[in-house]
């Protein structure tokens, strides 16, 4: 099996592919794409195309791939009750809540069109993973206690799915209510299980947004399901979340 992390946009990403067929080459070819999403999209490079659009950039200059972020953060913010939204309180221009899971998927699709079937793509703790790992059994995936993270609360027996965690416990209080412009307080980690990363990023932001009624937001998407902690500890999942708990 190929394994390798590399320090990337701001934070470990790993390729993990237990394809017999898979070469260096193929894990190269991610990391390659990451580093050049990182370029695009990082809000942090004067350079970036972020801060181009930031700056006012005309919409007829963006990549097809800022467009494209741009698109899915609207129809987001629509879906979310305006709970999703890529503009900050102080009015600036940031889609990092969106580009992060958008890139995993993209990643994955790569060695999907490779031929490949058995990985995992984790970029800063969110996942997508397909088959089975080089025992063939489902990829496991932890969620970290945010009081205590050495420990992990929960363990996911994951295949062909996607899992996203937003919380306060890693950068502080980042996630803002929209409608508020205060951060969120009432909870500290919310996963969110998914069909791709994509999907549990975008819906992770948003639910985390919302407190504590997230989880709820969460329990009426189809094919989604969620896990909840709250400032005092107590957690919440979704009706259907127990089932990735079962290898």
């Amino acid at each position: 099996m190929i394994k390798e992390t590399r320090i990337l946009m701001g934070m470990p990403i790993t390729i993990a592919i237990a394809d017999a067929t898979a070469a260096q080459t193929d894990s190269d070819a991610l990391f390659d794409y990451f580093q050049t999403i990182d370029e695009r999209f990082s809000p942090f490079k004067e350079t970036s195309e972020t801060r181009a659009v930031d700056r006012g950039a005309a919409r007829e200059s963006w990549s097809d791939d800022m467009k494209e972020i741009v698109r899915l953060a609207e129809q987001t913010k629509g879906e979310t009750e305006g709970y999703f939204d890529v503009m900050t309180p102080d009015g600036r221009f940031n889609p990092v809540g969106i580009v992060k899971g958008w890139a995993i998927k993209n990643a994955a699709d790569i060695l999907r069109k490779k031929g490949l079937q058995n990985f995992y793509v984790e970029a800063g703790g969110d996942i997508e993973a397909s088959g089975k790992n080089a025992a063939g059994e489902k990829w496991s995936v932890g969620i970290k206690n945010p009081f205590k993270q050495d420990e992990i609360v929960k363990t996911l027996f994951a295949t062909d799915i996607g899992v996203a965690t937003s919380g306060t416990y890693i950068r502080g209080d980042h996630i803002y209510d929209p409608h508020t412009g205060y951060p969120t307080s009432d909870i500290v980690s919310l996963t969110v299980i998914a069909p791709d990363a994509c999907e549990a990023d975008r819906f992770a932001t948003a639910a985390f947004a919302m407190g504590e009624r997230g989880i709820a937001f969460i329990e009426k998407l189809p094919e989604f399901e969620g896990y909840m902690i709250d400032k005092n500890g107590i957690a919440t999942m979704t009706s259907g979340f127990s089932k990735y708990t079962i290898k």
